[in-house]
């Protein structure tokens, strides 16, 4: 039986990657989250997804504990107490553009929280396997083009000029926890995902925007005509990717990009929405550009070392989530 410690374990990501974990017998979960939502509640399913995630991850080997990761005395006592054998970080304000918006308080969650974490496993009693680390395609800033002006998929080794504060927080949590690493000798994994949508999503990406407007009739609007490109990555893929990285030895000390690896426009994801809900209508406008030029991740590494091969194209995922969506509201009676 192997221990798992999992900040943000409540968390959309966290959710489904702890659902992950337990689908093996002997794991034992522990999930430390604040439980904070940083979108305003009128626009957002977050209270209806906390309690389906809560009915619908009901184990004995889970524990769940609401924490803050800069609550030192805390976070020390609960680790010492469960001394798990892999701790993963997911703890972070989880929107890019609140990050621009609200810049003490994004320190606070990915910067503070991290030192705090690592400095608390700096002095830990017990032994501990792995540190994983969730960072973001954000750290990557503008993707650079061929010389004929497509997107060259971006690799872990290139270099990384975030051109926002969400990107340069992310990269900074990169940059301390292999400072710690060297320092004081424990193994790290660092993931880069990215564009992660599905089920339960209640963070406004533009997934579940152009999902819950099409559901309720309203027109998706394209910036700048949609042609910005995301990589998007189903969910559940991350999850395993995850899984798949924890438990290979090729991933110590590594980074790795955990994504769908291909790039899709905003135009594309609109495309499809209206391809599932018949009726759909779209319209352009013009708007200020306040994200990096991003496409598709290089997915290589991930694919070689560790047998990463995520299963869902931007189609698929989407089907899914559709289908989660319209089943949910019908049973919460939304």
């Amino acid at each position: 039986m192997k221990t798992y410690f999992v900040t943000g374990g409540e968390g959309f990501i966290g959710y489904h990657l702890c659902k992950e974990l337990l689908g093996h017998q002997d794991n034992y979960v522990v999930t430390y989250d604040a439980q904070k939502h940083y979108v305003p509640l009128v626009r957002s399913r977050w209270p209806f997804y906390q309690v389906y995630r809560i009915r619908s991850l009901n184990s004995s080997n889970l524990v769940r504990i609401r924490g803050d990761t800069t609550d030192r005395g805390l976070l020390k006592e609960r680790l010492e107490i469960c001394k798990p054998d892999i701790i993963i970080h997911l703890a972070a304000l989880p929107i890019a553009n609140v990050s621009n918006k609200y810049p003490e308080e994004a320190r606070r969650n990915i910067l503070d929280g991290t030192i705090t974490l690592l400095d608390v496993l700096r002095e830990a009693s017990f032994e501990f396997e792995r540190f994983v680390y969730t960072s973001s395609s954000m750290v990557y800033g503008d993707f650079r083009r061929d010389e004929d002006g497509q997107i060259i998929p971006a690799k872990e080794d290139q270099q990384c000029e975030p051109i926002g504060l969400y990107g340069a927080m992310k990269l900074s949590g990169e940059h301390i926890t292999k400072a710690y690493s060297r320092r004081f000798g424990f193994p790290y994994t660092i993931i880069r995902p990215s564009a992660v949508y599905g089920p339960t999503d209640c963070n406004r990406r533009v997934t579940e925007i152009f999902l819950d407007r099409a559901l309720k009739g309203e027109k998706l609007r394209l910036d700048n005509g949609g042609h910005h490109q995301l990589d998007f990555t189903y969910v559940q893929d991350l999850a395993k990717g995850f899984v798949l990285a924890i438990e290979n030895d090729k991933a110590i000390n590594e980074t790795f990009n955990m994504t769908r690896g291909e790039g899709r426009s905003i135009r594309e994801l609109a495309e499809t929405v209206a391809g599932l809900i018949p009726g759909t209508e779209m319209y352009e406008k013009d708007v200020d550009v306040y994200r990096p030029n991003r496409g598709a991740l290089d997915i290589t590494k991930a694919r070689d070392l560790l047998g990463y091969a995520p299963q869902y194209s931007l189609e698929a995922g989407m089907r899914e989530y559709v289908t989660f969506v319209t089943n949910v509201q019908e049973e919460m009676n939304w």
